[in-house]
């Protein structure tokens, strides 16, 4: 039974067909697992505890670190009246009646820990008619959430809230777990070293379905023989990994793979596309990003790079998945290992702002058609040479506004292909040079 709708432990007799996780629910703050950093002496949470002075926050962190259970201790704590909801089932009349009775308490002496889960789920309005409760005492909001607080809760509610950041609970405070486990049971889980460790990566974080998965194996005909990870993962589901496709997880994965690309770590790389591809990402929107990259942290370092992932996208297409999982892996890799250069991508952006700077300045009437006589006679397609008839095929003629500088906006680094259209360039501006019969330094001034 989960503690949203109950304030007090159940009765001794009554825990027997308890789910062992909450069974195992801790008592005392100092039996929470994985969040020293917040529960510890020297922890935010800690200190409030310690002088009986709570703050309002919200507890934002991964399923199964402990979200409730801390809340619950925090009251037990302070002295305060723990009354908890869930947004997902409680609205504004659910909300009122709660305020109504933290009120009477407040003028009999006793606060109230007014605890929200998924409070994300309520929207702003709703999140609006928190504000005059805390502010003026009536209770103490505690909110927990699996979503990042800055995206989904207002700024007014976030400035009267610390955020409290959980941490997925690590393998030594699963293995914890087990151990407590193992204890209340009274017997060791039927599992092989090998085993066990396998037990831990398949609650991936979260203690209570860990837990869920401990009972289920207490609850086995005891094995002749301790179970290895083979046998372990027949009896057992794996946990789905913890991902929402349009939120956070979504974005720090994609993030993780962009950046592991631009510091040219394939390995890396493949492991997050890896993880993305296992949560069930839509792998159009892979290749999307995948093709982005390649023209903004590739680039002309190697031109084939948007051609490999062009590619890729249209055998992804032909093929289909599982398959399609290998050119795929094969263009992580290609742009993993490319030389890379952002200077199309910042020439696009300086020239972007030169051209909202300029205005509707005209072209120079040189490189402008003449289809009429009046275009001509006012000066269209006057003095322009045709390059190809030029020796060296360049005219070294501007091709700037009349009245704006020269202004190089794309600057090629001296890796891979760059470099050959470093000289190109240099070679260029040295005709142009010659041809103005200016220095460098006159023509760019």
């Amino acid at each position: 039974m989960s503690d949203l709708f109950e304030s007090f432990d159940p009765p001794v007799e009554s825990k027997a067909g308890q789910p062992l996780a909450d069974r195992l629910r801790p008592k005392d703050l100092s039996e929470v697992v994985g969040q020293e950093h917040l529960l510890g002496p020297e922890g935010p949470l800690g200190r409030m505890v310690a002088a009986k002075r709570l703050s309002s926050m919200i507890l934002w962190g991964p399923p199964g670190c402990g979200k409730t259970t801390i809340a619950r201790l925090l009251a037990k704590g302070t002295d305060l009246f723990f009354q908890p909801i869930s947004a997902v089932f409680s609205g504004v009349a659910d909300l009122r009646k709660i305020f109504d009775a933290a009120q009477k308490r407040r003028r009999s002496g006793q606060g109230t820990l007014l605890f929200v889960d998924e409070i994300h789920r309520f929207n702003r309005a709703q999140q609006d008619g928190f504000l005059p409760y805390v502010e003026d005492g009536t209770v103490v909001l505690v909110g927990a959430t699996t979503e990042n607080p800055s995206f989904e809760l207002n700024a007014a509610l976030m400035s009267r809230c610390q955020v409290m950041v959980l941490r997925r609970l690590d393998d030594a405070a699963l293995d914890l777990l087990l151990s407590r486990a193992e204890t209340d049971a009274g017997k060791p889980l039927p599992l092989n070293a090998d085993a066990r460790a396998a037990l831990r990566a398949m609650a991936d974080g979260d203690g209570r379905y860990m837990l869920a998965l401990a009972d289920d194996l207490f609850a086995l005909k005891t094995p002749p023989q301790a179970l290895d990870s083979a046998a372990l993962s027949k009896v057992i589901q794996r946990r789905a990994p913890v991902y929402d496709k349009d939120r956070e997880g979504h974005y720090n994965l994609i993030s993780a793979v962009h950046k592991s690309l631009r510091g040219s770590d394939p390995d890396a790389a493949l492991y997050w596309v890896s993880r993305m591809i296992d949560a069930g990402e839509d792998i159009a929107f892979l290749l999307r990003r995948l093709t982005v990259f390649a023209a903004e942290d590739i680039g002309m370092a190697d031109p084939q790079a948007l051609q490999m992932a062009l590619a890729v996208w249209d055998a992804y297409d032909r093929i289909g998945p599982p398959e399609a999982h290998i050119p795929l892996a094969e263009l992580v890799i290609y742009l993993g290992t490319a030389p890379k250069s952002n200077a199309g991508y910042l020439a696009l952006g300086e020239a972007m702002s030169a051209a909202r700077k300029t205005g509707s300045l005209m072209p120079p009437a040189h490189i402008l058609n003449a289809p009429t006589k009046m275009m001509k006679e006012l000066g269209y397609g006057k003095g322009y040479a045709y390059d190809h008839d030029d020796p060296d095929a360049f005219s070294g003629k501007n091709y700037f506004p009349d009245g704006m500088p020269r202004t190089q906006f794309y600057r090629p680094n001296e890796r891979g292909f760059e470099r050959e259209i470093n000289k190109r360039l240099a070679y260029w501006q040295k005709l142009r040079e010659k041809k103005a019969g200016t220095p460098e330094d006159e023509e760019n001034s």
